[in-house]
């Protein structure tokens, strides 16, 4: 039977809110009358998000698929995972705290079928504080600018997929990967559309500020080499500007004789030179640590077990 419709969701302690979000999940595409599929991905949870999926497995088996990691791999390794597993011609990726009603499963595959590749979307009336909308929004802004992907809202998962562009992520090798990110380079027709945005159902959310900021840095060196072309035009800069000032130190020393007034003036110029030099070498290094990684060739996730009644895969 061809599937018509993969929905893939990453799971990471979830279990406060996976019973809401099978209520409200199975009505939604059993009301859109196409075969579909779910899967879900426990990413080493360390609560009993794992026996509530082999739960439902049960009970929908014959639309539902259970990939537990045997080790936490991170939120986009584990949708990697999933998407091993999907059959669709159409993928969605949605997260399981419920902060993206299901129910907009719909609009997004209606959206797919007017002829695009690639759905994604931006919240409507985010339900999140203000200490977390302003840096996400300054996160986008510097994507934005440092690379050619355009994203209005990249930490919104809600997302379609044609199965052209999720052949091609499985068949990309890299490492650190932003999935919404790689499949908008694969993409011939782009698109996007507005969502819902509700509260989280229960537990809390997994991205810290230190994650957020990471996944940035990820989302930079990753996608463009605009951050070293930024620095080594200000090391040229810098160079010219040093030079020039020690030109004109070296004529005020023959003209108005040695003096100390201004030691710490210079001392402050050092520093803050110090500081942009240190700053470009941490720069330099996170490109030099995903050569690293790559080389590694380490596996990006490692599946324990897979629930599937299917015998066709």
């Amino acid at each position: 039977m061809t599937i018509a419709l993969s929905v893939v969701i990453p799971v990471y302690n979830e279990e406060a809110g996976l019973a809401q979000l099978f209520a409200r999940l199975y009505p939604a595409l059993d009301a859109l009358q196409e075969p579909y599929e779910v899967v879900f991905i426990d990413d080493g949870s360390r609560d009993r998000s794992a026996s509530i999926l082999r739960e439902q497995y049960q009970q929908r088996p014959d639309v539902t698929t259970v990939v537990l990691l045997a080790l936490n791999a991170g939120q986009h390794n584990a949708i990697l995972a999933g998407f091993t597993r999907t059959r669709g011609q159409i993928v969605i990726t949605l997260d399981a705290d419920l902060q993206n009603p299901p129910e907009e499963i719909a609009r997004l595959t209606a959206k797919m079928r007017e002829g695009y590749d690639y759905v994604g979307s931006y919240r409507r009336q985010r339900q999140d504080s203000a200490l977390r909308r302003l840096p996400s929004k300054i996160l986008n802004s510097v994507r934005e600018r440092t690379t050619r992907i355009r994203m209005r809202d990249q930490g919104c998962m809600l997302r379609a997929y044609g199965r052209s562009i999720i052949d091609a992520i499985n068949q990309s090798r890299e490492m650190n990967v932003y999935i919404p990110a790689l499949a908008y380079t694969y993409a011939r027709n782009p698109t996007e559309i507005e969502v819902a945005h509700e509260e989280r159902a229960a537990g809390e959310s997994k991205y810290s500020m230190l994650k957020l900021i990471r996944l940035n840095f990820d989302l930079m060196t990753g996608f463009s080499l605009a951050p070293l072309q930024l620095f080594s035009l200000i090391g040229i800069l810098i160079s010219l500007g040093s030079f020039g000032f020690v030109v004109f130190l070296a004529l005020r020393r023959l003209i108005v004789g040695p003096e100390a007034e201004g030691l710490f003036t210079l001392f402050g110029i050092v520093f803050f030179l110090l500081g942009i030099t240190l700053f470009g070498v941490g720069l330099l290094g996170e490109y030099v640590g995903r050569i690293y990684q790559q080389v590694q060739a380490r596996p990006r996730f490692v599946i324990g077990a897979v629930l599937d009644a299917s015998t066709d895969r």
